[in-house]
């Protein structure tokens, strides 16, 4: 019988799990729910158990029948000992929690966890839209902004705090950003910063229909579909808030690209792979003003592996995992 592996991208709106059959490298079952915003680490680890449970359920087999299970997260991640810290963007993840150990006790597998853009860049490198890349920043435009980086095809971790794109300062004493300081590009480009300006507008007088689209799709939050519709209606507020973000994203990213000199870019995340390639074009141009070797600025593409390049990169943590079909099985579950 062949390998199974469970995969798990946590963010700080959903939970996507997969379970992935190494040696035909197919995805047999998948599954999402969104992240609890109450109960803090204990709610989320029972709904992480969960959506991995589905997962099993749908690809024919019983949880406790894996052979291992790799997760994505956010926070600061100690890969030998699978603690997470300081987990922002998730509800009530202010301190270090064992995460590897509890959700092992609960879906009766061993568990290896790694940050969840680095799991999601190390996907686009060995199976997405970065295969044939020496070197690529991953930018995941979601909840925050996160990113990866690769040079000379390995994972540059630096000192494990490598790749937090989303707090290079684009305006000096600039707006708040969800990490306390001031100024960072995720303060205006990430998803859960976009919504706190756009509740302050709304109270200050705004119309806007991001809150009534969210209300009848049931969130309780601005998710990525959210936005998207509310752009797709002519909102005139969504898009004031949207081409600020690229603003942000293009002083940013040009500006990590000015230091490394990569040769690709990778726009993933929730608001990235939503927006597709129509935005990545928008971001390659917002970059342009700001390359200094602008007469070859580096390709901007799309993630491959869409909403599944977390959970796919966090199966990777639990082993080699064979086969070339993984992008095809991805692609077709998008």
């Amino acid at each position: 019988m062949s390998l199974t592996y469970g995969g798990i991208d946590l963010g700080g709106t959903k939970i996507q799990a997969i379970v992935l059959d190494a040696g035909g490298a197919q995805v047999l079952g998948s599954s999402r729910r969104p992240t609890p915003t109450q109960g803090g680490p204990k709610a989320i680890v029972e709904a992480m158990a969960g959506a991995l449970r589905e997962a099993a359920a749908e690809a024919g087999q019983p949880l406790e029948t894996l052979d291992a299970v790799g997760v994505g997260s956010p926070g600061d991640v100690d890969p030998d000992t699978g603690s997470v810290a300081n987990a922002r963007n998730l509800s009530g993840w202010e301190g270090s929690f064992q995460l590897a150990a509890v959700l092992s006790e609960q879906v009766g597998a061993k568990v290896r966890v790694g940050n969840d853009v680095d799991v999601a860049t190390l996907a686009e490198l060995k199976l997405g839209a970065g295969k044939e890349a020496g070197s690529l920043l991953g930018v995941f435009w979601g909840t925050g902004v996160g990113g990866g980086l690769v040079l000379d095809g390995e994972l540059w971790r630096g000192r494990d705090g490598a790749g937090e794109i989303g707090h290079m300062v684009v305006k000096r004493k600039g707006a708040r950003c969800p990490c306390g300081r001031r100024g960072c590009m995720e303060a205006y480009a990430g998803r859960k910063a976009m919504e706190q300006r756009a509740r302050r507008e709304v109270e200050r007088g705004q119309k806007t229909m991001l809150f009534e689209i969210m209300r009848e799709r049931g969130r309780d939050s601005l998710s990525s579909g959210v936005w998207a519709r509310a752009l797709e209606h002519g909102d005139s507020l969504a898009q004031r808030l949207v081409d600020r973000a690229v603003k942000a994203l293009g002083a940013g990213v040009a500006s990590a690209v000015n230091l490394l000199d990569v040769e690709l870019v990778v726009i993933g995340g929730g608001l990235g792979t939503r927006f597709g390639d129509q935005m990545s074009s928008r971001i390659a141009e917002a970059m342009r003003p700001h390359l200094f070797n602008d007469h070859r600025p580096p390709d901007v593409r799309v993630a491959q592996l869409g909403d599944l390049g977390g959970a796919i990169g966090a199966t990777l943590l639990c082993g080699s995992v064979a086969g070339a079909q993984i992008p095809v099985a991805a692609e077709r579950s998008r």
